[in-house]
């Protein structure tokens, strides 16, 4: 269900002890400003990070939700496919994560119609709020969660996602929750976007690399040119009904010295 969702204590009880600060610094104008600053330095700082991968990324771009967004007590990130399939990439608690197996378990909740309808949604009080039967039922069984605020996050593929901040307070969202919010998922879309391109250009790198070498070595062995080792490699590929790139790899692996 869920793929190395981010859980830890300290940092959420550091997250609540922010949380505290904030929600009176939030009221001027000048502090809201503060607060995007902090937003594009948190993003900048994690996007410069060097081999920065997407699940380190997208856990800490959680984490700093749960501090950063006036009422939040939790954070979490929803990720949908096509085929409904609910993933939590990363969490600051546990209830997140359950509420995901929830909406899961239903097909239905605030942040799948946040992702698939690419909106903003707010529960002020999950007691009152009925617009999901099922998933009220057990969210409200299940969790002491009573106030939820999902952001759409714009994911460069098929998928689908929401950014969520979760409180154990009825109201306790407003409308700079959801400015800050706002702010806050776009940042989070393009650096985690950012990272993830990052990830495949260097795994295509790789697997070019690879390729290049399981090539070499037919060249040699066979003494034929490039288009021809290619051609052979491909034709190896589909009769043994094996991933190019993991012919290639099995290839060059073959040839290693073997090291006793």
């Amino acid at each position: 269900m869920t793929r190395g969702a981010s859980v830890n204590g300290e940092q959420q009880s550091a997250a609540t002890t922010g949380l505290l600060d904030r929600k009176t610094q939030l009221t001027d104008p000048l502090d809201t400003h503060a607060a995007h600053r902090r937003i594009a330095d948190i993003v900048r700082s994690l996007h410069d990070q060097p081999e920065a991968d997407s699940d380190t990324v997208i856990a800490e771009l959680a984490e700093h939700a749960a501090v950063e967004i006036p009422g939040a007590r939790y954070a979490g990130v929803t990720v949908t496919t096509n085929n409904k399939t609910v993933d939590t990439p990363a969490a600051s608690h546990e209830y997140p994560i359950l509420l995901d197996a929830i909406q899961q378990r239903h097909r239905q909740g605030p942040c799948l119609t946040s992702a698939w309808e690419r909106k903003t949604i707010h529960i002020a009080d999950l007691e009152k709020d009925c617009r999901w039967p099922a998933y009220r039922r057990d969210a409200l069984a299940e969790t002491p969660i009573r106030s939820i605020m999902a952001f759409q996050l714009f994911i460069a593929d098929r998928s689908m996602g929401a950014l969520n901040v979760y409180a154990e307070e009825p109201n306790a969202f407003g409308d700079q929750s959801e400015e800050i919010g706002l702010i806050f998922a776009t940042h989070s879309a393009l650096a985690w976007n950012s990272v993830r391109r990052d990830e495949q250009f260097r795994h295509a790198l790789a697997s070019r690399d690879m390729i290049g070498q399981a090539k070499g070595m037919i060249m040699e062995r066979y003494g034929i040119g490039a288009v021809q080792a290619f051609e052979m490699l491909k034709k190896l590929s589909q009769d043994s009904n094996v991933r190019l790139i993991q012919l290639a790899k099995e290839l060059v692996d073959q040839a290693k010295p073997s090291v006793s």
